[in-house]
């Protein structure tokens, strides 16, 4: 019987997990699957690392791990990954604005040949102006950079193939970009699961404006990794390359009119100067793109990561009778 991994990080909600375990326990139980559910508790300052516990004692499928400050979701996604046994894996929130009741369907999804499921909340009911337009325009601008077609990228309601997440790294607020992260190494066929989503119950949002910021650097960071992460080169290179034609195009034009019209350097004003600091510019990204070339190298060498990764394999003759030398044609 194939196991699931639910995990679910946890920041003071402790009014919201009673709730969420009965809906749960319930859905869960009525799969034909075996289970086990991961809670990490992320710093909380209220009891909900006691409900754990108390859960975790009296249900033999719950586990829980507790940090001892607040690292944020990336983190909490990250130990849960790491901590995950089940051949499948759904992540969530423990806020109740995900619904257990949307695990089976996401599941069947994977069952039938899905690698990730990820959930698109199109009927929202979070702020207009601090959440929901906010989020279009991210959503808009990762599509565009990751070259990932979905329209939610906010949400953390997902569902993944074990292998998918094996060697993924998350910090920051990377676990937005999960699908778009695990796309540099291969094609997965990714299925878009529309959801409800309703308001939350309990508690404030930990999702405010100033996030925003540090999400559209991530978006960078993104397409990076998944575009020239071992092409370091080529991505400063070619900043470099621009940078180092525009000075060349200013320091020639200024030097012609100086050595040919005989016009002084100085009637060009800053033109000379800021043809200058191009250049140097310019050099300045080369020797980046070298150097990302050679971090790159040893990040491979020392952690023994390919550059690739392996779908399938398969060896002449495996299923096969391997025919004898004496009834070979000669």
């Amino acid at each position: 019987m194939r196991l699931v991994s639910v995990i679910i990080p946890v920041l003071n909600e402790e009014e919201s997990l009673p709730e969420l375990w009965n809906r749960l326990d319930r859905i869960l139980h009525s799969l034909p699957y075996s289970f086990e559910v991961i809670f990490i508790d992320d710093g909380s300052t209220d009891g909900s690392w006691e409900f754990i516990k108390k859960l975790a004692r009296d249900n033999p499928s719950v586990r829980g791990i507790s940090f001892r400050r607040t690292f944020r979701k990336s983190a909490a996604l990250s130990a849960g990954f790491e901590a995950a046994r089940g051949e499948f894996i759904v992540t969530m929130d423990a806020d109740l604005q995900h619904e257990p009741e949307e695990i089976p369907a996401m599941l069947k999804k994977l069952a039938e040949g899905y690698d990730i499921v990820t959930t698109w909340r199109h009927k929202r009911r979070d702020n207009l102006f601090t959440r929901r337009i906010p989020s279009w325009i991210a959503n808009r601008i990762i599509a565009l950079v990751s070259g990932i077609k979905l329209h939610d990228f906010g949400g953390t309601f997902h569902a993944y193939r074990a292998e998918v997440l094996e060697g993924l790294e998350l910090y920051s607020e990377l676990h937005r970009f999960i699908p778009a992260l695990v796309s540099w190494s291969g094609r997965y066929r990714i299925y878009e699961h529309p959801i409800h989503n309703p308001p939350r119950k309990h508690g404030t949002s930990h999702y405010g404006l100033g996030r925003i910021l540090k999400v559209l650097f991530d978006i960078i960071t993104v397409k990076y990794f998944t575009s020239y992460i071992s092409r370091a080169l080529e991505f400063f290179g070619l900043i470099g390359l621009f940078f180092l034609l525009l000075g060349c195009g200013g320091s020639l034009f200024v030097a012609y009119r100086k050595l040919i019209q005989q016009v002084p350097i100085a009637y060009h004003g800053p033109l000379f100067l800021v043809s200058i600091f191009l250049l140097g510019l310019g050099i300045q990204f080369v020797l980046f793109g070298i150097l990302g070339e050679v971090s790159t190298r040893i990040y491979y060498a020392s952690t023994g990561r390919k550059t690739y990764t392996v779908r399938e394999e398969i060896n002449g003759g495996e299923g096969a009778q391997r025919p004898s030398i004496d009834n070979r044609e000669e």
